[in-house]
């Protein structure tokens, strides 16, 4: 009678444990998953940076910004006789 008891415990131990594999596995599958999107974003979003900055870098030139002020806001350097040099 004890050793059908300890059997029957035994069967009881292994098939929770063969649930407690199967479901560690299969989290373990759906973090990789995730894990492997989440690097395919990161991957995306640091190529968008870069052309980001390649962007700013082009609008950030002193000569595009030269060009800008005398274009649209009609700037130009002041003539000599415009400057004036104030002393304390």
């Amino acid at each position: 009678m004890i050793t059908r008891f300890l059997i029957a415990i035994i069967v009881v131990a292994t098939v929770i444990t063969a649930i407690g594999v199967v479901h560690a596995r299969h989290q373990h599958r759906q973090l990789f998953s995730q894990l492997t999107r989440l690097e395919n974003a990161r991957d995306e979003l640091n190529i968008e940076f870069g052309r980001l900055q390649l962007e700013q870098a082009t609008w950030a030139e002193s000569t595009r910004i030269d060009q800008v002020a005398r274009e649209r806001l009609g700037m130009k350097f002041p003539e000599t006789a415009d400057i004036v040099v104030i002393r304390p």
